[in-house]
């Protein structure tokens, strides 16, 4: 104890910084440690997660499947081929009409118009209970926004090359009045029947030409480049349509001007592709017992929901939030309907708002300052297992994006996932009024980590 006073004492802070702002005022030496209380209502459940004897190993094994998943974009397939018949799928957690947001009404109104089981919005609406509406995520599907996949729609099909999986997404329509924003007007349903009759057999075709493209290695050097691969996707819809476009030229001559003019017209077109590689990804850590790792965040415009490796497929929810952010035009706030989407899967992944870093000039979509878009990164290291071998950010000396969130950690560090997203209109058949960042309901979260609790092994 002697050995406490012979020199000038360094004082270990925690908690409330008031006594460290004192004891630097009086030239004290403070190592400040940045702790926080457990979210409330969590320590029981917490401490019963955290004794399973099963944990360690089981995220251990569910991060190494993650990170060693190799997306690989191996073909375009008529959605019909995948699909059971008159199933209609959508955004986010399981939803009903009768809960549906305005953006998911819209989009499903035009989907029963493009499918041809309506004449009318009207005729829509009645006959929308004739089909089954499920969740994209349990069909290995993903889809943006309002999420909607028909049978008449192309997909994006991309496999697992290391672990087997596989995983769609639709084609991007590209920007304003879009189904996947619930517009449903004339222009919208004609691009959809172009995109049915043209797009998709073009790009059929020619990845049937090309053999498969390695999304791992084309997100990899996206993130070199600025994109942070879900709000901008510029990079890597350029390399895409490099490796696409002598292809396209070949295999649909009589239309490869068009398709390629509309492709280059679409910075994001790549944002479908690159979200069916994070399905696919994650879902190579699902269903390992004991696991604590999220595999799934989706919103379908009224709830937000995640799944977690060691839960099965079982949803955990909480309200969605309204973005904050900028607003197009006219646009504000009170136009705004709540977060929606399966584009979340880039944020499960390691992209998106966790790879904000590397995309400095995505504060000119979705607000805020550079130094903001360079923290939301580093805080995500903090709720995260790992950084990802291949994903690396320049910006922070190539350090790995982080990857893997933990519940445990959301609730010890109450430091939720960081989100940027498009912004619906909340009213059917407006489309898109903005983009900004959202934060999770962190109920979702403190229930699945109740729900581990009650399912742990306690020795």
């Amino acid at each position: 104890m002697s050995g406490l006073l012979d020199g000038a004492p360094r004082v270990i802070t925690a908690g409330a910084a008031l006594l460290e702002e004192a004891l630097r005022a009086q030239a004290v030496e403070t190592v400040p440690v940045a702790w926080r209380p457990p979210l409330p209502g969590t320590a029981g459940a917490l401490d019963r997660v955290l004794a399973d004897p099963r944990r360690a190993e089981a995220n251990a094994l569910a991060v190494r499947r993650l990170t060693t998943a190799h997306p690989q974009l191996v073909a375009v397939r008529r959605a019909s081929e995948v699909l059971p018949e008159r199933t209609f799928l959508h955004a986010g957690p399981p939803i009903t009409w009768e809960r549906a947001s305005g953006p998911m009404r819209g989009a499903l109104i035009g989907a029963m118009l493009l499918e041809g089981h309506a004449d009318t919005p009207e005729q829509a609406e009645e006959r929308i209970g004739t089909l089954t509406l499920e969740p994209c995520h349990h069909h290995r599907t993903v889809g943006p926004m309002a999420g909607l996949v028909t049978p008449s729609m192309w997909l994006f099909e991309v496999v697992d090359a290391e672990h087997g999986g596989t995983a769609y997404c639709s084609l991007n329509e590209g920007l304003g009045k879009v189904l996947r924003y619930g517009a449903y007007g004339p222009e919208v349903l004609e691009r959809l029947r172009w995109m049915d009759a043209v797009l998709g057999p073009a790009l059929a075709a020619a990845l049937a030409r090309t053999g498969p493209i390695d999304l791992r290695a084309l997100i990899a050097q996206a993130l070199q480049m600025g994109d942070e691969l879900h709000n901008r996707n510029r990079a890597a819809t350029s390399l895409l349509l490099r490796e696409l476009a002598p292809a396209i030229v070949e295999a649909a001559p009589e239309h490869a001007a068009e398709v390629l003019r509309f492709v280059n017209g679409n910075d994001h077109f790549f944002l479908n592709a690159g979200m069916a590689a994070g399905k696919v990804c994650t879902d190579a850590a699902r269903d390992i017992p004991g696991s604590s790792l999220v595999v799934a965040m989706a919103r379908n415009g009224t709830d937000f929901g995640v799944q977690v490796s060691g839960l099965g497929g079982r949803w955990f929810t909480g309200p969605a939030g309204v973005p904050d952010g900028l607003y197009l035009g006219a646009y504000g706030p009170a136009d705004a309907n709540p977060d929606i989407g399966d584009s979340t899967i880039t944020e499960t992944s390691g992209l998106g708002g966790f790879a904000m870093a590397a995309a400095p000039a995505i504060v000119r979509f979705v607000g805020g300052e550079v130094a903001d878009a360079i923290n939301a990164t580093r805080s995500m290291y903090e709720i995260t297992l790992a950084e990802h071998p291949a994903y690396q950010i320049p910006g922070l000396g190539f350090r790995g994006t982080p990857v893997g969130i933990d519940v445990t950690l959301v609730a010890r560090t109450g430091i939720l996932p960081v989100v940027n997203t498009g912004i619906a209109g909340r009213v059917a058949g407006t489309g898109q009024v903005g983009a900004g960042l959202v934060e999770p309901p962190v109920e979702a979260f403190t229930a699945a980590l109740s729900a581990l609790a009650e399912n742990a092994v306690i020795p």
